[in-house]
């Protein structure tokens, strides 16, 4: 058998936490003392770090090294282990085709050779696949079991990524990075958008995690996570209580859950561009005016045709308006009324909660009947006729909670309104619209009286939120 002259060393290992590649560099090393040993000369190491070899996922270092043999320019194969080079029969046997097909015999392993040009070369390599694909099976199915069980003794998952909000040990609160959680909280149920929000992380200079820049898909994210509430999810699946402390209340999160539904619900819409967009009705026909830029100059204006169904008979040039509307909204923020509306809220906000204290009621009677059915306390029959009512009033009291708003909209802006004032400027624009629609319910603007084109505030009615 000739020496091989362009050996194809490859190395994998299926879990790096660390990222720092320690078990591949062993495997190498290792490798490369076996071709120094036999005097043969390696052409290439092929690395697949982090990557399992039996979930069936691409590796591409293990694919670009089948090209190679198949293309010629590799005519022998060194690994640490044959369960490195694969732990499923048939991806061995397809990569015995391809050494055959292109004349490859020599596999060989710190600890044993494989000839897969013979008989029984291939029966050992078939041997030790199946016995690999066997035991990585045990071990799928051992980590299944004690990540669940993990997951119901309330404690946090693998990964080598904190939570954002916690520290490395996924236990402890960061308290800054749980304050701007909530901040993030107050904004998105005022009805600010996630898109808004990462642009105000990016520009604050607001490190991420990882090393990526903020997108509105993250915030989504880590508001929607289970976690901030102090829940430990599963598979997409709450299975408890968690052992760290919530970010967030139980009625937040379930407002949040509210908010993210109607906005899927509502389907998606472009970036604002107007700070009045959904706000302005028509003095003549009650119709929603549009914003519309005629050259230089940006208005509001009502249109006509099948598809507004306006009246054509209002226009008004957006600048003065949705100033002057900017400084009744800051100035009503700070008026009695708007403390007397926050209070009259409150009373929705008690009824959330008691609403939610009974869903969470019925939530752990249904999990103790699960579990007396598990145990034999119960037959099946009792089961059903027990869950039944109780699933019945979980989906009322869920339908109930989506229809309450509570006072998320006005919290923490009212009393605050020179504050604002102060930062309008500084805000961008979905910030600016979610202050003015937690205050104005919307504003008709009526014809024009005084000619020449100058803006009469007159023209402007005001509907308040309650």
């Amino acid at each position: 058998m000739n020496q091989p002259r362009a050996v194809a060393v490859y190395a994998r290992i299926s879990s790096d936490p660390t990222g720092q590649a320690l078990g591949v560099a062993r495997q190498l090393e290792d490798c490369q003392k076996l071709a120094a040993d036999r005097g043969w000369t390696v052409a290439e190491e092929y690395v697949d770090n982090d990557v399992s070899a039996y979930s069936g996922k691409a590796r591409p270092a293990y694919l670009r090294m089948l090209r190679d043999i198949r293309s010629g320019i590799r005519d022998a194969v060194i690994v640490y282990n044959l369960d490195r080079l694969t732990r499923r029969p048939m991806e061995l046997e397809e990569f015995a085709a391809e050494c055959e097909a292109a004349g490859v015999r020599q596999v060989a392993t710190v600890t044993a050779d494989v000839d897969l040009g013979n008989d029984d070369g291939l029966f050992m390599a078939r041997v030790f696949a199946a016995f690999a694909a066997k035991e990585s099976g045990r071990k799928s199915a051992r980590l299944r079991r004690k990540a669940r069980q993990n997951a119901e003794a309330g404690k946090p998952g693998g990964g080598p990524n904190r939570p954002f909000g916690y520290e490395a040990d996924k236990i402890t609160v960061n308290p800054v990075e749980a304050e701007l959680i909530r901040q993030m909280v107050r904004r998105v149920l005022a009805g600010e958008t996630t898109r808004s929000l990462a642009a105000c992380m990016d520009a604050e200079g607001i490190a991420t995690v990882g090393t990526g820049e903020w997108r509105s898909s993250t915030i989504r994210q880590i508001l929607l996570s289970p976690r901030i509430a102090g829940l430990r999810a599963h598979r997409g699946e709450i299975v408890g209580p968690a052992v760290w402390e919530p970010i967030i209340t139980m009625e937040q999160r379930q407002q949040l859950l509210n908010v993210f539904a109607a906005k899927k619900a509502s389907g998606r819409r472009a970036p604002r561009s107007y700070l009045l967009t959904g706000m302005l009705r028509c003095g003549k026909c009650g119709s929603r005016l549009y914003s519309a830029a005629r050259q230089n100059e940006r208005r509001y204006v009502c249109l006509s045709g099948p598809d507004h169904r306006g009246c054509g008979g209002i226009t008004v040039t957006a600048p003065p308006v949705e100033e002057w509307i900017t400084a009744a909204v800051l100035y009503r923020l700070d008026t009695p009324q708007m403390s007397d509306t926050l209070s009259g809220r409150q009373a929705t906000d008690a009824r959330h909660t008691e609403l939610l204290a009974q869903l969470r009621r019925d939530q752990v009677k249904m999990d103790e009947l699960a579990r007396m059915w598990a145990e034999g306390e119960i037959s099946r029959p009792e089961w059903k006729a027990a869950r039944e009512p109780l699933e019945n009033r979980v989906k009322t009291v869920e339908r109930q909670l989506s229809q309450i708003t509570g006072t998320t909209a006005l919290e923490g802006i009212v009393g605050h309104g020179m504050e604002l004032r102060d930062r309008w400027a500084n805000m961008n624009l979905e910030r600016q619209a979610a202050i003015v629609s937690a205050v104005l319910d919307h504003a008709t603007i009526n014809p024009a009286t005084i000619k020449g084109g100058k803006f009469d505030p007159n023209r402007i009615e005001p509907v308040w939120n309650l």
